[in-house]
């Protein structure tokens, strides 16, 4: 019965296959091996034994089959697969051979999806994105987030409960780009967090928690994929360490302070004494600390080798810590970027006292046009 059902779904399948074929350069030899699948909880064959027909196809569509082994060899022994829909399927959206051949080879697991399952999905996905083109290219980039889950109804009920806190399409789009795991979490899992940020607003005396939670989400993608206890623990360290009252400590969560609520704890904990020890060291307060961690929260970002070698840098160049506390920026660039900004100031003169250090916090561009601007100045 079995195989007379494959070859009934074979015969549907012959005008998609011959448009593979075209654009494949596939064999009608080589297309009687394609396999439908029957869901992504296909059979497996002995668990020594990859299935030959779809090593083959595989090869067709130009797989590495050696990184799939890499990444989820199971797939490779399942008795029904179908990656030919699935090709099929993307090719139509516009994706081109490199990039389904790129997909698969990074998440195996894809060609386990069947096509009704990929429809559905692409249907969701468009509610968020405005093309196709948008959703191939977050796909070559990042095949995982969209084939991760095979949950469909759990990504509908998590697009339309992120909608329902007054997130917008804009906001969906970098949740699905950058942190693609919150819709797969369980719709539980996402209220779970909302309901303990809007918890940690009513604590802190705010008057509007639905906000203060949507804002938190806003600023920090990553933060429906920590749990509540890291989140806690950070707010808490962040208000002993600081010494910040409740009213300091909303607003701190309010700004960039979110950005760094989804730091591992003890990352936080190392890089916030390092920098205590080394604002003391160079001759400050704990008041100064407690201000450039307030206007940079960011700096609890950077780990203390990085960020040491930045300080030593800019003082090096004849930069104070006064105005690196003034203008914090500046900590945003790499080391090596910060060397050689200094080493061009230096050729043309450039008295950061008179001046001050804005330059240094600038683009490229802007920063040669007033490299060539200053080497043009008439000397004194």
């Amino acid at each position: 019965k079995m195989a007379a059902v494959s070859g009934i779904r074979a015969l549907m399948k012959v005008p998609h296959l011959l448009i593979l074929q075209q654009s494949f350069r596939l064999t009608p030899l080589q297309l009687a091996s394609t396999r439908h699948c029957s869901g992504s909880n296909g059979l497996k064959l002995p668990s020594d034994t990859e299935n030959k027909s779809l090593l083959e196809n595989l090869s067709l569509l130009g797989v590495d089959v050696k990184m799939v082994r890499q990444r989820q060899p199971g797939v490779l022994r399942k008795a029904f697969t179908n990656e030919m829909g699935l090709a099929q399927f993307l090719q139509e959206k516009g994706a081109s051979h490199k990039i389904i051949a790129s997909i698969v080879s990074r998440y195996p697991r894809a060609i386990t999806r069947s096509v009704e399952h990929l429809e559905q999905r692409w249907q969701l996905w468009r509610n968020v994105f405005n093309t196709d083109a948008e959703i191939v290219s977050i796909l070559g980039r990042s095949p995982e987030s969209f084939f991760r889950s095979s949950d469909n109804e759990n990504l509908k009920k998590n697009i339309a409960f992120l909608i329902s806190l007054g997130l917008n399409s804009k906001d969906l789009h970098r949740l699905l780009t950058t942190a693609p795991r919150t819709f797969s979490n369980s719709l539980e899992l996402n209220k779970q967090m909302v309901e303990f940020l809007e918890d940690i607003c009513h604590e802190l005396g705010g008057n509007d928690p639905e906000q203060f939670a949507k804002s938190v989400i806003s600023k920090n993608l990553y933060i429906l994929i920590r749990s509540t206890k890291r989140v806690k623990a950070n707010i808490d360290n962040l208000k002993t360490f600081l010494k910040l009252s409740d009213a300091e400590l909303l607003a701190l969560l309010q700004g960039h302070g979110a950005d760094i609520l989804d730091l591992s704890n003890e990352y936080l904990k190392k890089n916030f004494k390092n920098i205590e020890q080394k604002i003391i060291l160079l001759g400050c307060k704990k008041d100064d600390m407690k201000k450039l961690i307030i206007n940079y929260p960011m700096i609890l970002y950077i780990g203390p080798s990085t960020l040491n070698s930045k300080l030593d840098c800019l003082l090096k160049g004849g930069i104070t810590i006064k105005q690196i506390l003034e203008k914090p920026k500046v900590l945003d660039y790499s080391t090596q970027n910060i060397t050689e900004r200094l080493k061009e100031l230096q050729r043309v003169g450039y008295d950061f006292e008179k001046n001050g250090i804005n330059i240094l916090d600038s683009s490229w561009k802007r920063f040669a046009a007033k490299i060539e601007k200053l080497s043009n100045l008439p000397e004194e």
